[in-house]
């Protein structure tokens, strides 16, 4: 038995040690998938997949409450796989090792997948305690989240027949979401040229970990460390000095997670190797002065390496370097409608490189169209000066913020009456699913809420006990407090 039974409340905290047993990363959702269709089966509950993974799940309404609107608990099925350099870890196989510290639920050395987990594991402890009193209610779990939306840009008008939605991918309890950010992923991918590597020269591998990492959106505004650039910032100050010919460079694992380590294969003439490991001592104390308030485990190590591939051309090099140096990453500007909210951003999350080719992902987000826009330009401009090809992919919009919402005013005074205080009202930059929602199901009124989740997207992860309690408290008192239909 999990040590998560111990925790309260129940089932919540059951379901999702049972969800953190089955492995689910991005487009591996399937076993966890199958697993629900027959709990929901055994629990004798409506159940339905459509073709793209999608599980739909019904339960009628409590008695005596058949008259209030039909509501949608929704979350995502997959989480983000980011692990620590020392975890063996398989993501598609091995299961997430939760456990208890102090106020804290974490896991060894892996992100825990509260984001969406806790979330899921919500809908599906409404849905198996009797004792939660609710109208017609519906579960939308949706696939690929993290890597995609795939799920949510698959959903088909006509299957949910709720008219309120509550998005359960909020990460601080307290806040209350009403709008996201839009985004769009920025492919750009610069050919190369290669050439034997002369003799006399020594090939080393320099590895830049340590770094928090974290939720490309949620955390691009804490001036956390980006792998990538900062190691192609050292990389292009010192290629020509110490005639650095470089083999390979990489990342960086996900787009929407701020890389936390990059890595690169180089020789250099054998003379110049002392200074090489000199240079590289002394960027790693410029960084870590300039990033003494959040990265206090930079690490900047060099050792020697063995590699037959050969090297790239000087200009391929340049041109490379150039392009990575010269690619904005982090806050582009922050919104005036919304303040202290991030309005515009974009994250260099992968780096890698081929024989032939190397290639960057960035994800842009905004909460508006035209900032995406300018950023894609600027992507592309920079693209263009270096001889690459950029492609924009994957773009999906953001929620327009309503501020008449019915369901947010029941969730505003809901909140108010549990806990003596008014929620924070909020647009968050990053993606939630519901401004997709909103094309096959455009009259419906959406919310989002869900418990204090930190470090997402990185072995860091972690969710707060007490606010799962207090998210609980607020679902089920909001969903015995649904208005009637009209």
């Amino acid at each position: 038995m999990s040590e998560l039974s111990q925790l309260s409340p129940q089932p919540l905290w059951d379901i999702f040690a049972r969800i953190c047993a089955i492995p689910h990363p991005s487009f591996h959702e399937d076993a966890l998938a199958s697993h629900i269709m027959a709990w929901a089966g055994e629990k004798n509950l409506y159940a339905e997949r459509d073709r793209a993974g999608n599980i739909l799940l019904r339960k009628p309404a409590t008695a005596g409450l058949e008259h209030l609107k039909p509501v949608v608990l929704q979350a995502h099925l997959d989480m983000v796989p980011q692990k620590n350099n020392d975890s063996e870890h398989d993501f598609t196989r091995d299961p997430i090792q939760p456990w208890i510290d102090g106020e804290w639920v974490k896991a060894r050395g892996t992100t825990l997948g509260a984001d969406n987990g806790i979330g899921m594991a919500s809908a599906l402890a409404v849905l198996a305690d009797e004792r939660v009193e609710h109208g017609p209610l519906e579960v939308l779990l949706t696939m690929t989240e993290e890597a995609g939306m795939d799920g949510a840009f698959a959903l088909q008008p006509g299957w949910l027949q709720g008219e309120i939605l509550i998005n359960t991918d909020s990460e601080e309890e307290g806040e209350v979401y009403m709008g996201c950010a839009g985004g769009i992923d920025v492919i750009t991918s610069l050919p190369l040229q290669r050439e034997p590597l002369p003799a006399g020269y020594q090939v080393f591998k320099l590895t830049l970990k340590g770094l928090k990492g974290g939720h490309s959106g949620a955390e691009i505004h804490l001036g956390l460390g980006n792998a990538n650039k900062l190691l192609a910032r050292f990389l292009f100050a010192q290629a020509d000095s110490l005639d650095l010919r470089l083999i390979d460079l990489h990342g960086g694992t996900l787009r929407n997670a701020i890389p936390r380590e990059a890595f690169a294969t180089l020789a250099l003439p054998i003379a110049n190797a002392g200074q090489l490991k000199t240079r590289s001592q002394a960027y790693l104390a410029v960084l870590s002065n300039e990033l003494a308030a959040r990265e206090k485990n930079l690490a900047f190590t060099l050792e020697e390496f063995g590699s037959q591939t050969q090297p790239l051309t000087a200009s391929s090099r340049n041109r490379l370097l150039a392009l990575l140096n010269a690619t904005p990453n982090g806050v582009i500007r922050m919104s005036d409608e919304v303040k202290g909210v991030v309005e515009t951003s974009l994250n260099l999350g992968v780096v890698t490189m081929s024989d032939s080719h190397a290639e960057a992902i960035c994800l842009i987000r905004s909460l508006i169209d035209s900032g995406k826009e300018y950023v894609v330009d600027m992507l592309t401009a920079v693209g263009q000066l270096a001889g690459a090809e950029v492609r924009p992919k994957g773009g999906y919009p953001g929620w327009q913020p309503d501020a008449h919402s019915p369901i947010m005013q029941v969730v505003r005074e809901t909140y108010q009456k549990l806990f003596g205080k008014t929620p924070n009202i909020q647009v968050i930059h990053a993606g939630l699913e519901c401004g997709l929602f909103k094309k096959p199901y455009p009259e419906m009124d959406m919310v989002s809420i869900g418990p204090t989740i930190t470090g997402p997207h990185s072995p860091d992860e972690q969710v707060h006990i007490a606010s799962v309690g207090h998210y609980w408290q607020l679902l089920t008192a909001l969903l015995k407090a649904i208005p009637p239909r009209a």
